[in-house]
């Protein structure tokens, strides 16, 4: 199934790009003004090189995770905190219908912790130290739920799917803006001058910043869905209470690869941020028409 979305979204990107174009006129329009681009090889490399990116590291996720953030994966629980970390896991894995994920623990002293993995059952569910340390086994509970539910609904394929989609459109639109500068303005006949570079690199960038954004909103929805998941799996008190307590600490920001994965977010500008405001996540939860 994964593989069919796959392809069936840079299918559905590439038409959808190639009717705009031509619904608008734009070949047309570029013809006449002399700018041999064509639009339709431009379509299938955007799609091409936006996609192969965000799915090799999708692909890597888990084994990047491990390494860059040191997880010790729990094969044998030593203790009696490793048992029941692993058997809440499974607990809640087997009630959200997933297969069971491996389970770490990451050296920080922050409470954090983060879901990765390109399959719903092949993921990899990890906690801080800290997170242990400074919240009680219902809080932790809650935040584990809250890392299945980000398995469960599998919001790792679906933000790659979205990353995939908003690099093919600024690789293609930045292209065609560096095309066109190079044939109109700099009088460029054959091949590509530095202005064709220099525009689309520059185009890139900023269209760059627009998808992130996209992105990020996506992320933010996505938040709220975790949650109400979490809730389902350990109550909706126990998410509650796990979400204040991340209020009163002071949370160190996971890799940006992980960011979106993480239990809390980043202080970053609202519109770049992977994660709503925590007051808004709670406030959400407390709502009882909500679910």
């Amino acid at each position: 199934m994964r593989i069919l979305l796959f392809l069936a979204t840079n299918i559905a990107v590439i038409m959808l790009l190639s009717l705009v174009f031509n619904v608008l006129g734009l070949n047309g329009l570029l013809q006449a003004n002399g700018v041999d681009l064509d639009t339709n090889a431009l379509l299938v490399y955007s799609a091409v090189i936006g996609f192969a990116g965000s799915f090799i590291s999708l692909f890597m996720s888990k084994f990047m995770a491990k390494k860059s953030m040191a997880v010790q994966v729990i094969n044998e629980p030593h203790n009696s905190n490793e048992q029941w970390l692993v058997n809440t896991i499974a607990r809640q894995a087997e009630k959200a219908g997933i297969g069971m994920p491996e389970v770490g623990i990451f050296p920080s002293q922050a409470p954090n912790a983060f879901a990765t993995g390109w399959n719903r059952n092949n993921a990899l569910v990890a906690v801080s130290a800290g997170l242990l340390q400074h919240m009680t086994q219902d809080e932790v509970e809650a935040v584990l739920g809250h890392e299945v539910a980000h398995v469960a609904n599998g919001d790792m394929v679906t933000l790659t799917l979205i990353q995939g989609v908003v690099n093919t459109f600024v690789i293609f639109l930045s292209r065609v803006i560096g095309h066109v500068v190079d044939r109109v303005v700099f009088k460029v006949e054959r091949g590509h001058g530095p202005a064709f570079w220099i525009v689309s690199l520059i185009a890139q960038f900023i269209l760059g910043i627009l998808a992130s954004m996209i992105v990020a909103w996506f992320s933010r929805y996505r938040e709220y869905r975790a949650d109400f998941g979490g809730a389902k799996l350990a109550g909706r008190h126990k998410m509650i209470s796990a979400l204040k307590r991340l209020q009163q600490s002071q949370n160190e920001s996971l890799p940006d690869e992980m960011a979106a994965f993480g239990i809390a977010g980043t202080k970053m500008a609202d519109l770049f941020a992977s994660h709503p405001p925590l007051a808004e996540r709670i406030k959400a939860l407390e709502n009882p028409s909500r679910d």
